[in-house]
Parts: C-alpha cells; sequence; structure tokens
C-alpha cells in the first residue's frame, strides 16, 4: 500500500499500463501464432494474407513500447525470411 497520494496515483497508472501491455502482448501474439501456423502447414495463400496484418500489429505493439523497436524489426525480418521460404 502507497503511503503519499503521488505514490498511489502512480500504483493506479502502473497496473493500467500494465493491463494495457498484456492487451496488446496477447493480441500480437495471437497473431503470430495464426500466422505461424499457416505458414507450418504450408499454406502459402493463406500466410500471404495474413502476413501484412501481423507485420502491422508488430509495428504498432512496437510503437506503443510493448515491445522493443530492435525486436519488432527481427520479428518482422523472421515472418518475411518464413513467408519466403514458402516458394
Amino acid at each position: 500500500m502507497a503511503n503519499h497520494k503521488s505514490a498511489a496515483k502512480q500504483a493506479r497508472r502502473n497496473e493500467a499500463r500494465r493491463l494495457r501491455n498484456r492487451w496488446w502482448r496477447s493480441r500480437l501474439r495471437s497473431a503470430l501464432k495464426t500466422y505461424r501456423a499457416a505458414v507450418d502447414a504450408g499454406e502459402k495463400e493463406k500466410a500471404g494474407s495474413l502476413l501484412a496484418p501481423t507485420l502491422g500489429l508488430v509495428d504498432k505493439t512496437a510503437k506503443a513500447g510493448v515491445i522493443h523497436d530492435n525486436t519488432a524489426a527481427r520479428t518482422k525480418s523472421r515472418l518475411q525470411a518464413a513467408y519466403n521460404k514458402l516458394g
């Protein structure tokens, strides 16, 4: 329990940020899981239709500060490479 008003406010803000970050991370993980399932199954059409929205979600998650910019870049590179490997 916070001893000062400012500490109580900071605790509330931290909780709100935690929930928001969890929501972003959950959306991202779900999208990545769906995309990777399509790639693993060799479904080029489905993977192609999922690629752009997934890459956009990675960017938005990084912009929200949930993941680091370099992590986003690395993830996007790996997603694109997996799609290109489908042939």
